[in-house]
Order: structure tokens, then C-alpha cells, then sequence
């Protein structure tokens, strides 16, 4: 353990976490050491005395190589140490615990400039392009807009008031200010949304690859496995049939130099510099399902006041 990347007071047995960076993999070891319940009553038994690993093990009921395991994960997070000592067959490992207290404080200020970022909410009833099949429709906060399975509607000023959006296949393409143009390079770009497969009503397993374009170029696929209707939305109005969809999966799609993740699953290579987004003043984002996909199976856009989640479509720029 590095003495200098914590505060301890060892009188107290107290050890207090720090928050800066030079601590972050010890904070994360000392973390996981703490999230074992076997690792926990090692600690409570050595609270008041110290012991050997067969004395450890013995008490505790844990085979000699499991107790070892996890004294290895406390001793190198620097919750025990260990001396060697005499035994009755040879030296022998002795351990105490050192701490009766650990605190982890967390960071009172944050490493991100909101100067160097910009977010942009889109209504998820502002697309600017579409192509649509049925079964489709919107819906407002109090109402439809349009008739159920209206492909009409698509093309109603209403649209704007919409707070969920569904289609079987197809496309829904929304253009976004690029307010980071001429800023300097980007280094990472997002979008987040509320959204799940699309059945008629809705279905358990129901899978929908789900893709999403930015400028033109294809993310990445992520696949649904659901059109969520087993309970009602936290956000959905009361005047909405139980019967229907009922709420989505926030979803982050994010595109930064090493490549694009979902999720923080990566997808694929494009990089942020393949998007070109310092030299327009507009984001062009198309998101879909193919009519050849495999998994055919819709596409549900939840609105700020549809599903489970507060907000429409979110897309974050960070310089």
C-alpha cells in the first residue's frame, strides 16, 4: 500500500479514502475487498485478536485455499497485513486487521468544465425525415395524435407535442444545432434515449436490432429484447392502456477517439474524427430498424413524460 495515497489516522484505526487520481486503483481495490461477505467476517473475526491462516480458515468454516484467496484481496488493499512468525511446523503468516473505520470521501468539485461540453434535448416529435410502417403512431402527454397505426400523422405540426414514437421498420432522422463548431476538435460525442422493440401491443421477448447513423455513418446495432409492457411506466399518463407499451431502456451511444460504444460496450471503429462535426453547423442523427434486419422487430422513442425516464433524446458534445 502507498502510504502517501491516503489519509490515516491509525491511533483512531480510521483510514480515510482520498478522491485524487493517484489513489483511483487502491480507492477501487479497497472497494471490491469490501464487497464480499467472506471478507467482511474475516474482518469482524481479526477485530480483536490476530491469527494465522489455518486458525482463519479453521474458525470460519472456508478451505485453507479460499481463506488465502481472500486475505490476499484485503492484504493488497491494505485493509490487513501479515508478519511471519513461528509455528509449530515452521514460520507461519500472522495477520491483523488494521482499521476499524474506512471512509470514502468523495470528490467536492468536478474534473469537467460544463464550458467544455454541450448538451442538446431534442423532442422526440422533431424528426425532420421519416419513413414509417405500420404498426406506428404518437402519442402526446394527453392524447394521440392521429389514429393508431396512422402513417398521416407522421407528417402533422402535432408531432412536435409528441412524447412517444413507435414504427414496425423504418427510420426517424432529427437534425441537431452543432453548437461545438468551431470550438476545436471534439473528443467525444453522445446520445442517449429511452427506447425497446415495438410489438402489437407489446411482447416479453420481442428482440428489434435497432441501429443508429450520425452524419451518415452507421454507429452501430444495438439488439432490443423487449417491447415492455409487464408494468406501467413510472412516467406514462394514467390514459394510456395498460395493454400498451409501457416504458423502454435508457441507452448511451457514444463515439470518442478510440471508437463507438454503447453502453460502454464497443461496437464499432468509427472514431470521432470520421463524423466531421467541426466542419457544419448542423448533426444529422437517423435512428431505425432495417426492413432486412434480422431482428425485425420495431422501434419505441420515449418522450420526458412517457416510460421511466425524464428526458427525450440527449446529445452531449465534450471538447
Amino acid at each position: 500500500m502507498e502510504p502517501e495515497a491516503h489519509e490515516s489516522n491509525q491511533s483512531g484505526r480510521t483510514l480515510i479514502v482520498g478522491n485524487d487520481p493517484s489513489s483511483l486503483d487502491q480507492n477501487i481495490a479497497i472497494a471490491k475487498a469490501l464487497a464480499s461477505l467472506p471478507r467482511q467476517h474475516i474482518l469482524d473475526y481479526l477485530v480483536t485478536r490476530t491469527a494465522s491462516l489455518s486458525e482463519i480458515a479453521k474458525d470460519l468454516g472456508m478451505p485453507i485455499a479460499t481463506a488465502s484467496q481472500h486475505l490476499k484481496r484485503l492484504e493488497n488493499s491494505g485493509l490487513v497485513n501479515s508478519h511471519t512468525a513461528p509455528g509449530i511446523r515452521g514460520r507461519q503468516r500472522i495477520f491483523t486487521r488494521l482499521y476499524d473505520i474506512v471512509v470514502l470521501r468523495l470528490s467536492r468539485s468536478s474534473p469537467y468544465d460544463p464550458a467544455d461540453q454541450f448538451e442538446i434535448q431534442m423532442p422526440v416529435g422533431a424528426f425532420v425525415d421519416h419513413h414509417v410502417v405500420s404498426p406506428c403512431g404518437m402519442a402526446a402527454e394527453d392524447a394521440l395524435i392521429g389514429e393508431y397505426d396512422d402513417v398521416i400523422s407522421f407528417f402533422d405540426p402535432r408531432r412536435y407535442q409528441a412524447q412517444l414514437v413507435w414504427l414496425s421498420h423504418g427510420y426517424l432522422e432529427y437534425i441537431f444545432p452543432n453548437r461545438a463548431q468551431g470550438q476545436g476538435q471534439a473528443k467525444r460525442l453522445s446520445l442517449s434515449m429511452e427506447i425497446c422493440s415495438e410489438a402489437a401491443p407489446s411482447a416479453g421477448e420481442w428482440p428489434s436490432d435497432i441501429y443508429l447513423e450520425i452524419n451518415g455513418h452507421r454507429i452501430g446495432e444495438w439488439t432490443s429484447p423487449s417491447d415492455y409492457g409487464d408494468k406501467r411506466g413510472s412516467l406514462t399518463p394514467a390514459w394510456w392502456a395498460d395493454w400498451n407499451t409501457q416504458y423502454g431502456l435508457l441507452k448511451v451511444w457514444q463515439v470518442d477517439k478510440q471508437g463507438a460504444t454503447i453502453d460502454g460496450t464497443r461496437i464499432s471503429d468509427l472514431t470521432i474524427g470520421d463524423l466531421n462535426l467541426m466542419d457544419q453547423p448542423s448533426i444529422r442523427v437517423r435512428i431505425g430498424v432495417d426492413d432486412k434486419a434480422q431482428n425485425r422487430g420495431g422501434l419505441n422513442i420515449f418522450g420526458s413524460k412517457f416510460g421511466n425516464h425524464a428526458q427525450d433524446i440527449v446529445m452531449k458534445i465534450s471538447l
